[in-house]
């Protein structure tokens, strides 16, 4: 008997209904061309350069699919400053048959505003366990921007849950992007899926997974080594020396 997949397996933009594309967000260069998305069944990856429309993509289909334009669970529901787009209005998500018990939207920008909203909820009390003990216990406030997202992943994060990430590597160091490697896979084994906003070579090296990468000219399905941001990377680390002669403009022997 085949096992039913849960999952988001689509994103289409209804097009018809649009405003004008010379409008914001619709005149990005990620959605000027876009009618739709395959997303995969564990890692989806957007990448590409800034202004292309990775974050506000990225929190449209969060949106889109109940989560807080600022972050959080589906529970969580406040608002610091509105300032995310109307183009999750105009998304249509796909599903599988079975749905996710449990997920989360992470948004580096905003995740201060997330902590203080935990620490205010657990301060009004509401019957049940403290919200922070689901993120380790400890105030987010009271830990490095790291250790906090670090928690995050260790504690919050379970199985049969979706994850929607905004450049998540912004508060982790090398070593620990590839332990969030680590810790996806395990979640993946577990029924988990991820939908990543990056640009980091290191957190968007999951195998299973597919890449888009945003460009001027729209979206387009890439390999990983053939992405901008692995090939820049790698062109630096391999001739870092060459490279900053021409950035910085010195010659040899100076």
């Amino acid at each position: 008997m085949k096992r039913l997949k849960p999952g988001l397996q689509k994103l289409e933009l209804n097009r018809e209904k649009m405003p004008s594309p010379d409008r914001y967000p619709f005149n990005l260069p990620a959605i000027r061309q876009l009618n739709s998305l395959v997303l995969h069944p564990k890692v989806t990856y957007l990448t590409g350069e800034n202004g292309m429309g990775k974050s506000t993509l990225i929190e449209a289909i969060a949106v889109a699919n109940g989560f807080n334009a600022e972050g959080g669970s589906i529970n969580f529901n406040f608002s610091t400053r509105a300032s995310h787009s109307e183009l999750h209005e105009y998304v249509r998500i796909i599903r599988g048959p079975v749905k996710f018990r449990k997920g989360f939207f992470l948004r580096s920008e905003s995740y201060f505003n997330l902590a203080t909203e935990i620490e205010k909820l657990d301060s009004e009390g509401g019957g049940g366990p403290p919200i922070i003990d689901g993120y380790g216990g400890k105030s987010l406030h009271e830990q490095s921007h790291g250790e906090s997202f670090w928690a995050l992943f260790m504690h919050r994060f379970s199985g049969n849950g979706l994850y929607i990430l905004d450049e998540p590597e912004a508060a982790l160091s090398p070593t620990r992007q590839m332990a969030m490697l680590v810790r996806m896979h395990e979640l993946i084994g577990q029924g988990a899926q991820f939908i990543i906003a990056t640009h980091s070579p290191i957190v968007m090296a999951y195998p299973s997974s597919i890449i888009y990468e945003l460009t001027e000219n729209g979206i387009r399905k890439t390999a990983y080594t053939e992405t901008q941001n692995y090939m820049i990377s790698k062109q630096f680390l391999d001739n870092h020396e060459g490279m900053l002669r021409i950035l910085l403009n010195e010659k040899e022997g100076e």
